[in-house]
């Protein structure tokens, strides 16, 4: 009895995990801000209402230079893949040293078609004829990744809601989609000066 209410629990909670949503990675520009909701037209043109939870935290994305990647950082390199095998980078970001290991790994990215995302500690960086190439590792394996010298490459930069206004660029990595169709974000990631965040 008690090993067929445990299965039963454990299917349920399977099927409860199953129907939540994934989170949504929204990109676009902020149109309106009323209190915590957000009115956003999203890359694609949808209109998108998003609720900044009471305890949101707000990072400004702000340009930095290549000279700022160096061994032992960890980045994130939104990326096209070679048919080298290489990562050729279409933008960097830097993280923080107090968000090292978030989202560690490699995986495909919607940025562009085919495009990928690898967050990773470098472990190795030197000059090559095509731009700066970059060893990075993470817990499942490494990526050689060449950043050609136009490549943006920004970083955040702790923030609050004065940050949060019309007209700035945003992007969100993980919208959950509440019961009522709503999204709530408890991170959101704003362009500074202008800025669109390039990941």
């Amino acid at each position: 009895m008690l090993a067929a209410g445990l299965a039963a629990i454990t299917m349920l909670g399977t099927v409860a995990w199953a129907q939540q949503a994934a989170p949504a990675r929204i990109r676009g520009t902020i149109e309106a801000v009323d209190g915590p909701m957000l009115s956003i037209k999203s890359r694609d043109g949808t209109d998108m209402k998003v609720r900044m939870t009471d305890n949101v935290a707000v990072f400004a994305v702000v340009k930095t230079s290549l000279s700022e990647i160096k061994e032992g950082s960890y980045i994130g390199v939104t990326a096209m893949p070679e048919p080298d095998g290489t990562q050729k980078a279409i933008a960097v970001h830097i993280f923080p040293e107090n968000q090292r290991g978030a989202a560690e790994g490699f995986r495909p990215w919607d940025l562009r078609p085919n495009s990928t995302m690898t967050n990773a500690t470098v472990a190795e960086t030197v000059k090559g004829t095509d731009g700066q190439n970059i060893t990075v590792k993470y817990k499942d394996g490494e990526k050689k990744v060449v950043v050609p010298p136009d490549t943006p490459i920004v970083t955040f930069v702790a923030s609050d809601k004065a940050e949060v206004k019309p007209g700035a660029k945003i992007i969100i990595f993980g919208a959950q989609k509440s019961d009522d169709g709503t999204l709530a974000a408890n991170r959101v990631n704003v362009g500074r000066d202008g800025i669109t965040p390039p990941m």
